[in-house]
This record gives C-alpha cells, structure tokens and sequence, in this order.
C-alpha cells in the first residue's frame, strides 16, 4: 500500500506512543515502517530522557528520516511517533510532526492524525489573542491550545480534555507532555487508535498491526472521546462525553488499514473479502476469472471469487521496485508509472472474460489505463467491480480529497464511468451493501464522501440527521 497508484485516495497520517523499560526509540522506528503505509511524505519521532526532550523528524520515509548519529544518540524510555502525509498544511519541512512546543508545564509534544475543521476559526482567535505560529498546520494549533491550558495551571488530562471541547473534527492524538504520554481519540472516533502490551512497556498506536508484528499485545481500541495515558506498567483511562452516534471512517476498512490490522473489533481483511462476496451478489458477472487490482483489490477480488463461484487468479504483475506514481509532479510521468509497475499475465486473461477488481476509484485514471492494458494483454471481456460506493463528496476530516471535481463520479452514470474506462461494464457495492460487510450501523459510519451527509457542520453542507440544507 506504500506505493498505490494515482486513482487512490491520499492516506492522512499513522501515529505511535510507547513507554516502556528501556530505550523507546529503536521500537518506534519499527512501529512507524509498520505503518509506513499511512504516510510517506514525512517521519520522525520525539524522545524524552533526564535532560529533556529530543527529537529527530524530517521529509522522507521511516527508514531514511530516522538514521545516523542523532537517532542512535536519542535514548528516552517514554516517546511518540508520526508518519505524515499532508492534508491541512503544505508538505514543507517546518510542517513535519511531532510537533514540539515549550510551555509552563514543560515540553509538549504531538502527533495528529485527522483535519480539525475549525482550524481557520481558532488560529485567528489565538493570532489576535497574540499566539505566534511556527507551521500552517491544525496540529499546531491543538498543542497552542493544550499549552495554553496547561499556563492556567491545570492538569494535564483536564488540559487535555478542555482543550478537546474546542476542537471540532477529526483528531487522533499521540502527546507527550515532559514524562508523561498520553493518546486521544477524538468523541465521534472517526480514526482509529488502539492501546497494546509490548514486552517491555506499553504503546499506543493507529493500527494493532503494531502489536502483532512486534510481538506485542493488542488489548483494545481506544473509544471515542477517550484520552488514555500509558505507563510501562499499564495505562489509565478517562473518557469526554460526546454524541449518541459515532462516525467511524469507513475508507479504514476498505483500503487505509492494513489487512491484518482490527479497527473497532473488525478485522480488515475479514471486512474486505465481505464486501467482495456482497459485491458479487449485488453486481454479478459472467466472466472465466476473477482477478485483483494490487495489492490493494486483492482481498475484495477473493471475496468476490468466493460470493460468485467465478475462479481466482492473478492476472497483474506488480513492479515493486519502481518509484510511488502519486508523488511524481506531472500527470504524463505518473501515467507512464502505471505502465511500468502493472503488467497483464496473458495466461490468465488470454481470450477471457475478466472480472477485474479493485476497493474504490477517486479520478479514474489509473484503472482506465488497468483496463485498456487488459485489453492489449488480450482479455476477451473487462467487468469492473469495486467494493467502495461511487466516491461523489469531499472529505474534510483528513483524507486529500477536497473538491468534486476530482471525482470521476461526479456529474456521470455508472453507464458513462464505464465508457471512460473502456470497460465492459462496471458496478459498485451498494451502501447498504458495505454496512451489511462492515457490521456497523450506517449511522455509526463517516459516510460523507458517498452520501454528501457530514458528521460535523461543514458551511455549505448537509449534516448527517439534518432534514434541509440551511441557506
């Protein structure tokens, strides 16, 4: 998932805390190459010892960020991490997290997954109340005002907690104020976040693939509204009252997380294959073999397989060794990226009728160019199936996903998004069809991007429960 392709949505950011017996920052190197996936643009790690608080963040992935002398140097028991892919805030150096702030309570420190969508509204409020700021992002704007808190005197989860009631949107937080840890999830617990044993402390995560591959423990997710504070022997909990319905993101499941990864009880994988099998009963085909976009179509493509009695085979061929296309700056280098990272198995598609799958589609682009390689590779018949509903809103919480123009879905019939794929035909999972496969009621989903009904008051859009948009 390090490397899809240009038809993906954007992945926000992955977060990470531990403290543990000894040195932390080898182990959140390792927790954040775990999910390496939910950000690549940038890396770093903050580290607390007897004298205070160090750091090493930077552009550039886990393992070239967090290397030489000033890594090996850290050596702190307690410390957070983050992987960053920008959403609110350019992709400039200034704006890599953690984020460090002094303040009367001592360092503060944070990582942020998630958009705070009334960042605009609070930095000006702190601008004319005198508050400088280093970077343009919302996180900044968070550890501002948990600073502030802490001036006042207040503890540090009330400082937490009261800075929470401000905040409107989506936020998942790792912060480390002078020894102490803390994660939060924000009251609709939109990104997910979960708390784990580690053989030698405790750790606070995005995904609990960090347990399993660390050989830790995963115990559970945080719930929303939750500000959990880790120890190396165990971790206390408080909780901030919030609405009766949450908005749980679904794109978690059908493509962000990793496959091994449990968000809020619900395996991944185990997700993934569902929808395959609801798509195949909601969008039947008649094809020869069912076969994966990669890697991120694979288990959807099983389900699939599995729901529709159609075999399963591997008819892409994935270039693993070859630059990320969505990073590359012109629209004719990433296409030509698609080419030299996909290419057909003709004895599996050769004179076939192919049902060929993938979780979502944003712009199209990629999978038309999927299709039309098929094609030359000498299959008979291209059926699109993906398991994500048609993509028709913005995102405003922390997915790059921000105007509708962007959307293939915008403005088309699913007939019309066919013919720009050269596709034979093409079909979609239902909303009704994805809430059946994730097992979570739909007024407990974010399902902004496909219904266009938000969680949150956004100007100009509709609110989830809301009967009329208000002019």
């Amino acid at each position: 998932m390090v490397d899809d392709m240009d038809d993906k949505p954007k992945h926000y950011c992955g977060i990470v805390a531990m403290a543990l017996e000894t040195n932390a920052a080898p182990d959140l190197k390792r927790a954040l190459r775990i999910i390496q996936h939910r950000g690549q643009e940038a890396a770093g790690v903050v580290v607390f010892d007897n004298h205070g608080t160090s750091y090493v963040r930077g552009p550039g992935l886990v393992h070239e960020v967090l290397t030489g002398r000033d890594f090996d140097a850290l050596n702190g028991k307690v410390g957070i991490g983050h992987v960053r892919y920008a959403t609110t805030g350019s992709a400039c150096s200034q704006n890599v997290q953690p984020i460090v702030v002094t303040s009367m309570a001592g360092d503060v420190s944070l990582g942020h997954n998630g958009d705070i969508v009334n960042a605009t509204k609070l930095r000006s409020k702190l601008q004319n109340d005198g508050w400088a700021f280093l970077t343009t992002t919302d996180s900044e704007i968070i550890v501002r005002l948990l600073a502030n808190e802490l001036k006042q005197g207040s503890d540090v989860v009330k400082a937490i907690r009261s800075t929470m009631k401000v905040l409107e949107g989506a936020y998942s937080l790792v912060i480390m104020v002078g020894n102490r840890v803390f994660g939060v999830r924000d009251p609709l617990g939109f990104r997910p976040l979960c708390v784990g044993k580690m053989p030698r402390g405790y750790c606070i995560a995005s995904e609990s693939s960090v347990f399993s591959v660390l050989q830790g423990e995963f115990i559970r997710d945080l719930l929303p509204g939750e500000v959990v504070e880790i120890t190396k022997d165990g971790f206390t909990s408080s909780k901030v009252a919030g609405p009766a319905h949450r908005a749980h993101c679904m794109f978690e499941w059908v493509y962000f997380a990793r496959p091994d990864s449990v968000i809020d009880g619900r395996e991944v994988y185990d997700v993934r294959k569902k929808i395959g099998m609801v798509l195949a009963k909601e969008q039947p085909a008649v094809a020869d073999v069912v076969i994966p976009v990669p890697d991120s179509g694979r288990a959807h493509a099983l389900g699939y397989a599995i729901g529709s009695g159609i075999p399963y085979d591997e008819g892409l061929m994935k270039n693993r060794y070859v630059e990320r296309t969505f990073i590359m700056p012109e629209q004719t280098q990433r296409e030509e990226g698609v080419s030299i990272k996909l290419n057909p198995i003709r004895s599996t598609i050769q004179g076939k009728r192919v049902v060929v799958v993938d979780d979502s589609i944003v712009r199209g682009t990629t999978l038309r160019k999927i299709v039309q390689m098929l094609r030359r590779g000498g299959a008979k018949e291209i059926h699109v199936r993906i398991g994500c509903p048609p993509v028709r809103a913005p995102c405003y919480y922390g997915i790059d996903m921000k105007t509708r123009d962007q959307f293939i879905a915008t403005g088309k019939t699913v007939p019309q998004i066919a013919e720009y794929l050269t596709a034979d035909s093409l079909g979609y999972t239902s909303l009704k069809g994805l809430e059946q496969a994730l097992e979570i009621p739909e007024n407990d989903l974010c399902l902004a991007c496909l219904n266009g009904e938000y969680p949150t008051n956004i100007a100009g859009e509709r609110m989830r429960f809301q009967k009329k948009l208000d002019i």
